[in-house]
C-alpha cells in the first residue's frame, strides 16, 4: 500500500486520542492467557496518557490486576461504516494512580462519573504507552511511537497548574468563545460547548458526548500565552462570520 505523503499520521493519532469519550480495552484472562474485550470510558492527562476509572468488581480490572497488559481501540464514531472511519489502537500497560490530575482530567470529561468515583471499589487508572497503530483509510496505516503521539509537557508547570482555573473561567465567561472555537474553527453543530482541559497543544472542547480538540498555534506554556492565543482564535472566529 503507497503512502499518502500528505497525510499526517501523528496529528491524526492524536486528535484520535484527545477526542474520544470511550473505547475498547483488551486484557488477558488469567492462566488461559485468553484475550478479553470491553466498552470503557476514556479522559486523558495533559500529557495525552489514555485515563481510565475502573472498579475492581469488573472482569477487565480483575485481569489486568494480573497481568497489566492492555490494548486500548479508539475511532471517530461516526455515521455510517465504521470501517471508512480512522481509528487507532494503543498498546501498553496500565496502572491505578493517585496523581491528583488524573481525577480531574477524567471527571472534566467524564462528569457523569463524579457520582461513583468515590466508591471503595472504583479508582483511576493511567495507561503508559509503548507503541500505536493508525489506521486512517487508503495509504494512511501507520505505526507510531509514544512520543510520536504523547504532548510534551516539559517547562509546562505553569499551564498546568492553572488549568483547572482557566477552564473554569473559560465555561463561566467566555461560552460565546468556546462556541465559536466549534462552530467555525471546527465545522461543528451550534450548541453550549464547554471546555474540558488545556494542554500545551491544544484546548479540548465537549457538548454532550461529542468531544473536539482545538489545536493551537504554537506550544503553550504559561497562562499569559494561553490568554493570548485564546484571544488570537476567538478573533480569527469571529472573523469567518
Amino acid at each position: 500500500m503507497k503512502a499518502d505523503p500528505a497525510f499526517d499520521a501523528k496529528s491524526a493519532a492524536k486528535r484520535l486520542l484527545r477526542e474520544a469519550r470511550s473505547g475498547a480495552i483488551a486484557t488477558l484472562t488469567p492462566g488461559s492467557g485468553d484475550p478479553y474485550c470491553s466498552l470503557v470510558n476514556v479522559a486523558t492527562h495533559p500529557d495525552g496518557a489514555p485515563l481510565l476509572l475502573l472498579s475492581r468488581l469488573a472482569l477487565h480490572t480483575k485481569n489486568i490486576l494480573v497481568d497489566p497488559r492492555i490494548s486500548l481501540m479508539l475511532d471517530e464514531r461516526k455515521e455510517g461504516d465504521p470501517l471508512q472511519d480512522a481509528r487507532v489502537m494503543l498498546g501498553g500497560r496500565i496502572a491505578a494512580t493517585a496523581d491528583p490530575a488524573a481525577r480531574a482530567r477524567y471527571l472534566a470529561r467524564q462528569p457523569e462519573a463524579a457520582t461513583f468515583a468515590d466508591f471503595p471499589d472504583f479508582a483511576f487508572y493511567r495507561m503508559e504507552l509503548s507503541g500505536a497503530h493508525l489506521v486512517a483509510g487508503f495509504g494512511r496505516i501507520v505505526d507510531l511511537k509514544p512520543e510520536d503521539i504523547l504532548t510534551d509537557t516539559r517547562g509546562a508547570d505553569a499551564l498546568l497548574a492553572a488549568e483547572q482555573g482557566a477552564v473554569e473561567h473559560m465555561n463561566a465567561d467566555h461560552r460565546d468563545a468556546l462556541r465559536l472555537y466549534a462552530t467555525r474553527l471546527r465545522g461543528a453543530p451550534d450548541g453550549e460547548w464547554l471546555c474540558a482541559g488545556c494542554d500545551p497543544e491544544g484546548l479540548d472542547l465537549q457538548l454532550g458526548r461529542s468531544a473536539l480538540r482545538l489545536d493551537f498555534p504554537q506550544r503553550v506554556t504559561n497562562p499569559g500565552t494561553l490568554r493570548h492565543i485564546l484571544k488570537e482564535l476567538a478573533d480569527k472566529a469571529r472573523a469567518l462570520a
